[in-house]
């Protein structure tokens, strides 16, 4: 179990770094990417992961334009862990820790060859725990946020674009614990008394003096579980946003958000108004692999040397009504006082949720 990694003084348990400190299955180390042209008509979303005790390592691309959604994936069995990280024809180069990554896909019908720079220190999220009704684990994790720009080369199905770190621009995130990843565990008692909802919204913003990073998740009833808001200026300090209060407007008929406004407040007590338009979408369970992909779930084994493409009609009736049960990500164009700016609008309102009115998994705006 000795590999190149137990030459470096890192090591967290007395075990090889082949082995993490828990045997729990879901245990993950992931990196995740967006990048989008500003004008929102082109929309990236990509990413890899790592899990140890299932022994695979996966990694995907989708790129949003117009209706279409285009998504290449690989897995392999994971042989070892190290410093090369790549699967398939995904590869991350990590140029300058914390600053400068370069990011890579070869495939025929999505290619690129892009370097991500941060704008902005990395933004420290507070630990995401979620248990079940069980009292079973089901995330616990560590995750940092961080705003930047793109540049290089994208490909998608026989036309390139130039990217250009003036005019693109996106988040990152690195996060590693536990959350279900695989196939799922067997259902039991669960499949009896099932979850009523989950509410989530993740908002990491760029603005020119600083980056704002707001996460919360709510229990059905309301109930904030996560409550993380705060803003990053570029010379390092952190402050601290209160408890935010949410405004969303939905697209009628749907769940499908279309602006948020946040009313928070700064450490001297004044308040501080954010509002963020959500513009084109990458649904993550459309071909990315997120919960409720019926193709493809991060961790699952697929065999080794594997790759998949394919191409999404989001127009199309069954993949509309896919997009209404997972995470999605939208561009997002947002104010901050004075201040304007551009990043990740994420949001999921899955089931009850009671302080909008969604009574069960089948409620929408109206």
């Amino acid at each position: 179990m000795i590999g190149p990694l137990d030459e470096y003084p890192i090591h967290q348990t007395p075990q090889p770094m082949a082995r993490v400190g828990t045997s729990d299955r879901n245990f993950y180390d992931r990196s995740y990417f967006n990048a989008c042209d500003r004008d929102g008509g082109t929309f990236l979303v990509a990413g890899l992961g790592v899990y140890p005790n299932l022994g695979v390592t996966d990694a995907f691309a989708t790129v949003r334009r117009g209706d279409q959604q285009r998504a290449v994936r690989f897995s392999d069995a994971l042989a070892q862990r190290s410093l090369d990280t790549r699967v398939g024809g995904f590869r991350l180069e990590v140029v300058e820790p914390l600053h400068k990554i370069r990011v890579v896909c070869e495939h025929d019908d999505l290619s690129f060859d892009l370097m991500w720079e941060s704008t902005f220190p990395i933004a420290q999220e507070q630990p995401h725990t979620i248990l079940t009704g069980l009292n079973k684990t089901m995330m616990d994790a560590q995750r940092f946020t961080q705003v930047g720009t793109w540049s290089g080369t994208l490909a998608v199905d026989g036309t390139d674009y130039a990217v250009d770190p003036a005019v693109w621009t996106g988040t990152r995130d690195r996060s590693w614990g536990i959350r279900p990843v695989g196939d799922p565990d067997p259902v039991g008692r669960g499949a009896d008394e099932p979850s009523e909802g989950f509410w989530w919204l993740y908002l990491p913003l760029g603005f020119d003096e600083f980056s704002v990073l707001v996460v919360i998740q709510e229990e059905p009833n309301g109930f904030r579980t996560i409550n993380d808001a705060t803003r990053t200026w570029k010379d390092g300090r952190v402050e601290q946003l209160g408890w935010p209060r949410v405004h969303l407007t939905y697209q009628p008929g749907t769940r499908i958000p279309t602006t948020v406004r946040l009313e928070l407040t700064t450490p001297d007590g004044k308040p501080l108004e954010l509002e963020a338009e959500a513009g084109a979408f990458v649904a993550l369970n459309v071909g990315c692999g997120y919960g409720g992909d019926p193709e493809w779930l991060h961790g699952q084994w697929k065999g080794r040397n594997w790759s998949e493409s394919s191409c999404y009609d989001l127009t199309d009736p069954a993949i509309a009504a896919r997009v209404a049960f997972g995470v999605i990500d939208h561009v997002g164009k947002a104010r901050c006082g004075d201040a304007e700016g551009w990043g990740l609008f994420e949001h999921a309102s899955l089931g009850r949720h009671d302080p909008t009115g969604f009574a069960d998994w089948g409620s929408v705006s109206p």
